[in-house]
């Protein structure tokens, strides 16, 4: 049995992030900071009591006689307790013996295209720090995301207005970076393991290496593109804020009401409607947190029984790259365009620079940990080059359609063609580029934008062999006129 080694990371980083942003708050209430120190203090308790609220969840105390257990919580000190419990059990392993034990089976990674199945003995105080595991692998992403990605912005803010850096403040921002980096590690861990829930994953320390790197220098980069920003242009920070998190807090319910599914049921069945809603909305709200500084390896589908999405979407990756590095270059744009002398002492072009390439090195670690150190790469549907490279094929095509002389993308393109429809002869009617470009390709891809489809639309008669959904490939029946 390993050793619970993640959730002491996880209430070190909470018990220090916390003591060091209490600390801080004292200090600016000393200066008469009292702004400072409430929103130090707003980002610090916020998600500590849903950390609890998580916690309590998780281990389902409401329904259990443990009001000790409750008012620790209450207390804000459910976390260290949680993790004594947990290791308190790691320490009685093998001492008594367990009278239950229950029979796991799961998949080995294929080798040769055969994947054999293993099944294995869990005893009860392994399952139950399973189920500490997992609850401290959610609440790092909270406090991760809906705590330290905030506090380590306005502290940074901060810096920049006040031209200085103090013990306390760069102590507080150093953990908060850490937290954050640790919570994004946590959420990509979390997405593989609910993704490939079937398999035995075994995830390589060079696997936690590029995560790592990759999502430091996402991070980093998005908060001081972020601060920038709100240095010179106080008032537009906040309708660009918003409208990020609005539009992904309700991209997962506009799927759903897409969808047409039955309202979710099989949460929890303590809860009512009402309840079930609260939480569906809390777990919107901290993907918009996610997705407001990093890319969410864990995305939201709620039609299904998991709430996850378990498809592994090329495409929306690729989208969401492009559109948040166009974000971020426009938003140093309009920086470079407004600073004032305060950033007289920085070579601005060079900074503008230094950001940009680091972002790109993310992108880079990320395409690395998906092409070789993914512990779950053989098990792709399709590789991410061959996704990606489709993903430009659209933009061109979409390029391309725009032009003056192309026709714009209509049910030709975007539609399978019908049995029924003939080809005119070339001396009554000339074909347009996108038509002739369509026609001497002998496999042309198009996207379905609103279900992420991938259509095949070959100009051979061919058979329908399956479709897909989330970037899966589908084949249609189609039949050269």
């Amino acid at each position: 049995m390993r050793l619970p080694s993640s959730i002491f990371v996880s209430v070190s980083l909470f018990t220090a992030e916390t003591t060091a942003a209490l600390y801080l708050s004292s200090t600016y209430r000393s200066a008469g900071d009292q702004i400072w120190q409430g929103l130090t203090l707003l980002f610090t308790l916020v998600p500590s009591v849903l950390v609890q609220l998580t916690l309590t969840f998780i281990h389902r105390d409401l329904s259990r006689d443990r009001p000790l257990i409750l008012l620790l919580h209450i207390l804000q000190l459910g976390p260290i307790v949680r993790c004594l419990e947990a290791f308190c059990i790691y320490g009685s392993v093998g001492r008594v013996e367990e009278p239950y034990v229950s029979i796991t089976r799961k998949k080995q990674m294929p080798r040769g295209g055969q994947s054999e199945e293993v099944e294995r003995q869990v005893g009860q105080a392994e399952g139950k720090l399973f189920t500490h595991r997992a609850a401290f692998a959610r609440t790092s992403v909270i406090q991760a995301f809906l705590g330290s990605a905030p506090q380590l912005t306005l502290q940074l803010y901060i810096c920049v207005l006040q031209q200085g850096v103090s013990i306390g403040r760069g102590t507080l921002m150093v953990i908060s970076l850490l937290s954050i980096v640790y919570g994004a590690l946590r959420c990509n861990i979390l997405a593989i393991k609910i993704k490939y829930d079937d398999y035995e994953v075994d995830v390589r320390p060079m696997a936690y290496l590029c995560i790592f790197l990759w999502r430091s220098f996402e991070i980093a980069t998005r908060v001081v593109v972020l601060v920038l920003f709100s240095s010179v242009l106080q008032l537009w920070v906040l309708p660009v804020v918003l409208l990020n998190f609005l539009i992904f807090f309700l991209y997962p319910w506009i799927l759903f009401w897409q969808s047409h599914s039955p309202f979710p049921e099989n949460i929890e069945k303590t809860l009512t409607r009402v309840g079930t809603t609260i939480v569906l909305c809390l777990l919107t709200f901290l993907y918009a947190g996610i997705n407001m500084f990093c890319w969410s390896a864990v995305q939201v589908k709620l039609n299904d029984p998991d709430l996850i999405n378990k498809s592994q979407n090329w495409y929306r990756m690729a989208v969401y790259y492009m559109l948040r590095f166009v974000e971020n270059a426009s938003l140093l744009l309009l920086w470079y365009i407004y600073k004032t002398d305060f950033y007289k002492f920085i070579c601005a072009p060079l900074l503008v620079l230094q950001l940009l390439v680091a972002y790109a090195i993310a992108i880079f670690f990320m395409l690395v940990f998906y092409q070789f150190c993914h512990p779950c790469r053989r098990l792709f549907s399709s590789s991410m080059t061959q996704g990606l490279w489709d993903c430009s094929s659209l933009l061109c095509l979409m390029c391309n359609s725009a032009s003056p002389q192309n026709r714009p993308i209509g049910k030709a393109i975007l539609e399978p063609p019908s049995p029924f429809q003939r080809k005119e002869p070339a001396n009554e009617q000339a074909h347009d580029t996108a038509s002739d470009t369509t026609d001497d390709m002998p496999n042309d891809t198009t996207y379905d934008m609103l279900n992420d489809t991938i259509y095949d639309i070959p100009n051979e008669m061919g058979n329908n062999t399956g479709g897909g959904l989330n970037g899966d490939i589908s084949h249609s029946v189609s039949c050269n006129a």
